[in-house]
């Protein structure tokens, strides 16, 4: 009888969504895709397109200071606090980059600050904290230029060339020549060399407000700009403007002309720059500061460009403003981590003197999403990702699938579209309106309407329209005393032939339900926007229907039954109360955990019923609740009389959230192999940064999933979906059937998604694989079963060669000894091991199955019974294998283990054979000297009582041994061999 398959629940990471930028360095290719920014002492290069990771190079254990990025995208340059740069080649390979490290340099005894790389690829430049520069070649590795002169830190480098015609006409006079003597003839001939380089020019900012020009060619200081009076932060040169821009946190722009370098202008810009540069060909100046903003100036007038923008926070200031070649954008560095694009379209019909407004974001990046402290899926089709992730404003990003960027002209379309801009996890909102940090949120049914409560005492309803892209604060509700520690909105589906189902953006939900650290829950019911007049753009709700006094500590949680008659509050005094949603009473008390309680869901619809830890099955038709505690336990409640059914234990921290998984429907769960569907699962997740699956009918971990390195704080689930897809008609097809037979239609159900997200700010989407492992399971099982009875029936046709293969391959070593066995006792002419055929096999083996025949021998021979047989194989082995075949033999990784996990070879195998066999040879010796003084002493018991001596060693050692009589007895004797 076949055996039986057991359902196994697992999952498997389908994506993930993780940080590439924690603050430092950043550099953007030529190409406008290849983005190489600082991840703590790491470096990730991405592509800015897609937003997929190229390539992460691992550090050395001390943060990042600068990188750089070659204009060809051939190399990379990482400076580290260590002292160290390191050069690494950059080579392409298929949807990845692969990074070579070229050399190690240790410029300076004090950390580079910033670095500059020329537009030939060639040269880069190091400034470091002691004033120091040096300029290296990039694929020579050599110290081309030291200078000094700053008396502080370089905290800006840029490489430019000018014409040498009418530029320095003194330099130009006083150029060095060589004099070579021809046909008695002296002639003055410049060196090639020479004025190919004699144009190339290095500018350097320092923290003492001075900036200095470089001659790479007369190796000196040629100029000292000194009228900033403070940190330099920007430089910049136009060859066509022929001048050099610099920037300063003294709040100044200054405009350098290069034919004398004196200052022509002067822009008080009103803010601490960090970033200047020219566009379109110098015709314009960009700044960019602590204001956070991108601002654009004329180079002509000086006069600001750009309409007056709003003043962000100090977290949002501008770090660093990036062009890449001549695309049509500006990439903007922030200070909390969030890189933006920004277009330069309006530019096309911007005039000197006139006004333009912003330049519009195209893209905003997050590079990290710091700690994400709760999130939710929005939008009908789940197809968005809300996030509150310790900040006061809530981030929206895509979960679209990941997309191949085109390219117009060079240009990635998906940076000049903002219509394109929905790859995986990109940015698409980010909607503000509290003030303090946002600590928890809940949607409703459809995922159009998302309610957030922040530390500032403020619940906000948001609308959400993916689709038309409007994201807006339909309501504001104030009334709490102290930070909101949770909120729930109904979650009741409505008849799906009803206006609510067809138009949510259009029905706001009927209540809302908030708990807050001052110990009380509201409730909130939510006015319809036609009714009521709105302020700023929203709602603003000052009273709550009802107002309770609900715990002793911090409420924590809020939950909703799906009937929304129902609700469930959570709190630090360790109890879980359910109420009743209208009346606004408590129903029951669920007590038993030992710590403050983090987390409470109610059961969906349709949950089957579920026997306690005694056996006993209680009524589901009220439901269940499931809690998570800092007792790091997890319970199921039975809100027929409040009790606790099961407990889980095996969390090593807190738990901190728990939710329902989604039920298999019959046709998912396998039900057409005739095998009872899964029982109801619930997900936790808890500070020890694990997620654990636990079956809650039988009582125990189903598995556990690990991809966090910090506490776990938040979970959604996506459930799966089931698709039924009907084939076409044919066109010229006269008598389709096809669309009116069932079996022609296909079924495919989507897996459903868990989604954990934590204080690492990592994203992992686990996909639900236990239909598919099932499927494999069985598939596998069929097989296995199938080649056994060719086995069996490959033994009973006495195929040995055969026989002996197949059992290798299903390791079966009980049949493959008995094979062999078999085989022996055959005795085949001169075969080794009995049988040709096995011969034959033996000497075609190779790989993992001549590995796993020396790992059977090498077991049989330590067993006395049964090394017999592994020497007779062994000594096949070593005469029919050839000896390279066996050099060559390397384990493959999975099947080169031994006992304990110890990775072993062929030498250490030989060795077990070694020490096994030379003990059987030593027995062998011992019955041989043991049979030599049995036969002697039988011999000198015949001669002493008169038998003749040599009959009886005759009958001794030949084959007349029997007969003899000793003391009257007959005596069988034989030698040992």
């Amino acid at each position: 009888m076949a055996q039986r398959t057991e359902i196994k629940t697992t999952f498997e990471i389908d994506k993930v969504i993780q940080p590439f930028y924690s603050g430092g360095g950043v550099a953007l290719g030529q190409d406008g895709r290849t983005l190489a920014t600082c991840l703590g002492e790491d470096v990730v290069l991405t592509d800015l397109t897609i937003g997929h990771q190229l390539l992460r190079i691992d550090g050395d254990g001390e943060p990042l200071t600068a990188i750089s990025v070659t204009p060809d995208g051939s190399h990379l340059i990482t400076c580290s606090r260590s002292l160290t740069v390191r050069i690494y080649l950059l080579q392409p390979s298929d949807d990845a980059i692969v990074a070579e490290l070229q050399r190690t340099l240790k410029p300076h005894n004090t950390p580079t600050i910033t670095t500059a790389v020329d537009r030939t690829s060639t040269l880069f430049a190091v400034g470091a904290a002691d004033g120091a520069i040096k300029v290296f070649d990039i694929r020579g590795g050599y110290t081309t230029h030291t200078f000094h002169g700053h008396s502080g830190v370089i905290s800006a480098l840029h490489f430019f060339e000018v014409e040498n015609d009418g530029l320095d006409r003194k330099s130009q006079n006083s150029k060095k020549r060589k004099k070579r003597r021809s046909n008695g003839e002296t002639m003055d001939i410049d060196d090639p060399k020479e004025e190919a380089t004699a144009g190339f020019r290095l500018a350097s900012g320092g923290e003492d407000g001075k900036i200095r020009i470089w001659d790479l060619h007369q190796r000196k200081s040629i100029a000292v700009l000194d009228s900033h009076v403070s940190v330099v932060r920007g430089l910049h040169f136009s060859d066509k403007e022929n001048a050099l821009v610099s920037g300063s946190r003294d709040k100044t722009v200054m405009l350098w002309d290069a034919k004398n370098w004196k200052l022509k202008s002067t822009i008080p810009v009103l803010e601490s720059i960090e970033s200047v540069g020219f566009v379109r060909e110098g015709a314009f100046i960009y700044t960019g500061g602590e204001n956070g903003c991108v601002r654009l100036w004329s180079t002509m007038s000086g006069t600001e460009l750009t309409a007056e923008q709003e003043v962000t926070g100090e977290n949002e200031a501008i770090l660093d403003v990036i062009q890449s070649g001549s695309h049509p954008f500006l990439l903007s560095v922030h200070a909390d981590q969030s890189l933006r694009l920004h277009s330069l379209a309006p530019l096309d019909e911007a005039v000197s003197e006139g006004t333009i407004p912003p330049l519009p974001t195209i893209r905003r990046i997050s590079g990290t999403h710091d700690e994400v402290i709760d999130l939710a899926y929005v939008g009908m089709e789940k197809s968005f990702l809300a996030l509150a992730t310790n900040l006061e404003e809530l981030r929206i990003i895509s979960l679209a699938p990941q997309p191949r960027s085109p390219h117009i002209n060079g240009i990635p379309k998906s940076l000049s579209n903002p219509a394109d801009n929905s790859y995986f996890g990109a940015d698409v909102s980010s909607l503000r309106g509290h003030t303090d940090i946002i600590i928890t949120l809940d949607t409703d049914w459809s995922g159009h309407w998302l309610a957030t409560g922040a530390k500032d005492n403020t619940v906000r309803l948001w609308r959400l329209d993916p689709t038309q892209e409007s994201y807006t604060c339909y309501a504001t509700f104030s009334g709490h005393a102290e930070s909101i520690g949770a909120v729930a909105l109904p979650h009741h589906t409505p008849p799906l032939d009803s206006g609510l189902y067809k138009r949510p953006l259009d029905s706001p939900p009927k209540f809302l339900l908030t708990g807050s650290q001052d110990k009380t829950i509201k409730r909130w019911d939510i006015p319809v926007e036609s009714n009521t007049t709105a302020v700023d753009g929203a709602i603003k709700v000052a009273r709550a229907a009802y107002t309770r006094k609900a715990h002793d500590k911090d409420i924590n949680a809020l939950d909703a039954n799906p009937n929304s008659t129902l609700f469930a509050s959570a709190s630090q005094d360790r109890t879980v109360k359910i109420w009743d949603i209208e009346a606004g009473e408590t129903i029951g008390i669920l007590r038993g955990h030992k710590r403050g309680v983090w987390t409470a869901r109610f059961s969906p619809l349709g949950t089957p019923s579920i026997s306690g830890e005694s056996g006993a099955t209680t009524s589901a038709s009220r439901g269940y609740v499931v809690t998570g505690s800092g007792d790091k336990t997890v319970r199921i409640w039975s809100l027929t009389d409040y009790s606790c059914l099961r407990t889980f234990e095996g969390h090593t921290n807190s738990v901190l959230k728990v939710l329902w998984l989604p039920t298999p429907t019959a046709e998912a769960e396998i039900g057409a192999h005739g095998r009872s569907r899964r029982g109801p699962q619930v997900a936790s997740a808890a500070g020890d940064g694990l997620v654990k699956i636990w079956d809650v009918q039988e009582g125990e971990l189903a598995t556990t999933l690990d991809n966090h390195t910090d506490r776990v704080w938040a979970l959604a689930v996506k459930p799966g979906r089931t698709t039924t897809t009907k084939p076409l008609p044919q066109s010229d097809s006269t008598d389709d059937t096809s669309i009116h037979d069932p079996e022609s239609t296909t079924t495919t159900t989507s897996p459903t998604v868990l989604l954990s997200a934590g204080a690492d700010g990592v994203l992992t989407f686990w996909h639900d694989t236990s239909t598919t492992t099932l499927s494999h399971a069985l598939a596998r099982s069929a097989a296995r079963l199938e080649a056994d009875q060719t086995l069996q029936n490959l033994i009973r046709a006495r195929a040995f060669g055969d026989a002996v293969a197949l059992a290798l391959q299903l390791d079966h070593p009980a049949r493959l000894l008995q094979l062999f066995t078999d085989a022996a006792a055959q005795n085949e002419g001169a075969s080794l091991t009995g049988a040709q055929a096995v011969d034959d096999m033996l000497a075609r083996l190779e790989g993992e199955q001549l590995w796993k025949l020396l790992l059977r021998v090498r077991e049989w021979n330590t067993s006395a019974r049964r090394a017999g047989v592994a020497q007779r194989v062994l000594n096949a082995v070593v005469k029919l294998v050839p000896v390279e075949r066996m050099v060559r033999l390397r384990p493959a990784r999975g099947w080169g283990k031994g006992k304990g996990g110890r990775k072993e070879g062929v030498r250490e195998v030989v060795d077990g054979l070694r020490a096994y066999s030379e003990r059987h040879l030593e027995r062998v010796e011992r019955m041989r000297e043991e049979g030599f003084l049995v036969g002697y002493t039988l011999q000198q018991m015949d001669e002493g009582m008169g038998v003749d001596g040599l009959d009886g060693l005759r009958g001794l050692t030949g084959s007349e041994n029997t007969g003899r009589s000793v003391n009257g007895e007959s005596k069988d004797v034989e030698m040992v061999d």
